[in-house]
């Protein structure tokens, strides 16, 4: 499928690899996520690669979101993610033929907890040059801090999430896998046109977006305003469309031209809460 994103690597290819395997090898279901809100599966896929699949009939509804919607944010908040340059979400598609009928696909990742760059530590625990965005009490009272690293793949994570304007970034969204790679999951409850960024990675709040992370937003206005590609099958607008509403995309574009005209990280919104309940 041509998505319009220029400039495949040979890691481009592996992820188009991994999609493709995603949209077309038999689902082996191994069991549900229990801890999760909306059912979550785990599946074999060819014997081998695994991916969690997130069927669109159990999905909890929300007061805040149209029903059904959650699996489809996800694609879209792939595709976004494909489109900056980040690829910080691993490989994800939607699939009207899952063993619980529609959803999204995506492949699994596992965490390394020996090297999580989101914590909540003891005060006097704070790691040397780590951003701390909040401080709190534990059960014990205790004085403790939510930190996270001062880590450019959580820069772009952050810049990522403004941009999806993501409700629900905690610090069990942030995952290092078993090679330090770094990988963002769970966006469900991006994309509203409302404001509703929540996310432990307020460190960067009011500083300047780098000069080639402007770029990359620039690049993504204007396959956005691209109204000819819109129609086109496989075009990035015609996909996000399939799975956000008009008024969604007309919201993520001002989103990114703010950002773009302030070049500034955004601080958090008066009328909605900073960080997501519980933050792991």
């Amino acid at each position: 499928m041509n998505t319009g994103i220029p400039g495949e690597n040979s890691d481009d290819l592996w992820a188009r690899d991994i999609r493709e395997r995603l949209a077309n090898d038999d689902l082996e279901v191994d069991g549900q996520l229990v801890s999760a809100s909306n059912a979550t599966w785990r599946c074999t896929l060819g014997g081998s690669l695994k991916c969690v699949y997130k069927p669109q009939q159990g999905e909890r509804p929300l007061w805040d979101f149209p029903d059904g919607t959650l699996s489809g944010r996800e694609v879209a908040a792939s595709l976004i993610d494909r489109i900056l340059g980040f690829d910080l979400i691993p490989p994800t598609i939607w699939r009207d033929d899952g063993p619980a009928g529609p959803g999204m696909c995506q492949l699994w990742v596992s965490e390394d907890p020996a090297h999580r760059l989101v914590d909540v530590v003891s005060t006097d625990e704070v790691p040397p040059d780590w951003h701390q965005v909040l401080s709190a009490e534990d059960a014990s009272g205790r004085p403790v801090a939510l930190v996270h690293a001062d880590d450019q793949r959580l820069q772009h994570m952050a810049l990522l999430d403004a941009v999806i304007n993501n409700g629900d970034r905690k610090g069990g969204h942030v995952i290092t896998d078993d090679t330090g790679r770094v990988w963002a999951i769970d966006h469900g409850v991006s994309m509203a046109s409302e404001p509703k960024l929540r996310t432990v990675l307020w460190g960067w709040a009011g500083e300047p977006i780098h000069a080639q992370d402007v770029h990359r937003l620039q690049q993504l206005l204007i396959i956005l305003k691209d109204d000819d590609r819109d129609t086109k099958d496989g075009a990035p607008v015609a996909e996000l469309a399939a799975f956000v509403s008009a008024d969604e995309l007309v919201a993520l574009t001002a989103r990114v031209r703010a950002l773009i005209d302030t070049r500034r990280y955004p601080f958090p919104h008066e009328e909605w809460p900073a960080i997501p309940w519980p933050v792991f």
